[in-house]
């Protein structure tokens, strides 16, 4: 038989050494601002007393939505979280997935923007959204780890890249849907492509851009469990100690957990995604 063998591993372990020394400047930058932005949540989450911050969250929470169920929600679950001795873990899990949709918010959200005034930047986006979003969650935390090694930064890396995609799709989405009628209106009194973009496109795609952000936030939480594995700790960390230890309670624990957060998370912006909606109807 005759011998076949593509040594495309060692291509990859090869290429990859030689991107690491030319991009080491750069990585260590990108890694000092995100364990930055990664630590400055984690201090707003856990500077104020639990009981302080409980109240606070309710209550903006209520504020924000006109919704008083929402608020009380909030209240509870996380006075739930302190109760089973998950706050501090409920915490990091929440500043990572802050950190990490604020990432993916400043890069997508300009990209869409980009993909929308541009159909040629639109088709070489389509392809590499449509790869990001095929693959196994697992991979992405494959590049995260070679390029910034294990810890909170590699972890917040394959959030941000994981959770991008639905806010580049649904910016240029909610751009591209924007009456014709009224862009051609607006340029015709004058406006330049700037000025359509800013006062007319945007305020009314921001329903769309919102239902991205919505997904963003989603998709970060669920990553949070995954990018345990890689040193993101939180309450991922609580299920998959939970998972190796077969401590089925512990388990349970830290699901509640992420899915109380997640609940509050889903209704804060789909609450404000339907008010924008219906001050664009009234517009």
């Amino acid at each position: 038989m005759i011998e076949f063998y593509i040594p495309f591993a060692e291509w990859v372990n090869a290429g990859f050494d030689v991107v690491s020394r030319q991009l080491s400047p750069f990585l260590r930058a990108v890694s000092v601002f995100f364990e930055a932005l990664i630590n400055l949540f984690e201090a707003l989450l856990l500077w104020p007393p639990e009981a302080v911050l409980m109240l606070a969250i309710g209550l903006l929470m209520w504020r924000i939505t006109k919704n008083r169920n929402l608020g009380l929600f909030a209240v509870l679950g996380l006075l739930f979280t302190y109760g089973v001795d998950v706050w501090q873990p409920a915490m990091s899990t929440v500043a990572l997935a802050l950190s990490g949709t604020a990432a993916s918010l400043i890069v997508g959200i300009p990209l869409g923007i980009l993909a929308s005034q541009n159909d040629a930047v639109e088709k070489v986006l389509r392809p590499i959204l449509d790869v990001m979003q095929t693959l196994p969650s697992f991979v992405y935390l494959i590049p995260a780890v070679m390029f910034f090694g294990m810890g909170k930064v590699a972890a917040l890396v394959a959030t941000m890249i994981f959770a991008m995609p639905p806010a580049v799709r649904l910016t240029n989405l909610g751009i591209r849907e924007v009456s014709k009628e009224m862009v051609e209106a607006a340029e015709s009194f004058g406006s330049t492509r700037r000025e359509v973009l800013q006062d007319i496109q945007l305020p009314l795609a921001l329903p769309t851009i919102m239902a991205g952000v919505n997904q963003c936030i989603m998709m970060a939480l669920a990553m949070t469990v995954i990018a345990s594995m890689i040193g993101a700790g939180g309450l991922g960390l609580v299920v998959l100690r939970s998972m190796q230890s077969l401590d089925i309670g512990m388990g349970t624990v830290g699901g509640l957990g992420i899915v109380i957060l997640a609940v509050a998370l889903d209704r804060l912006t789909e609450n404000i995604s339907q008010q924008q909606q219906k001050q664009k109807g009234l517009d």
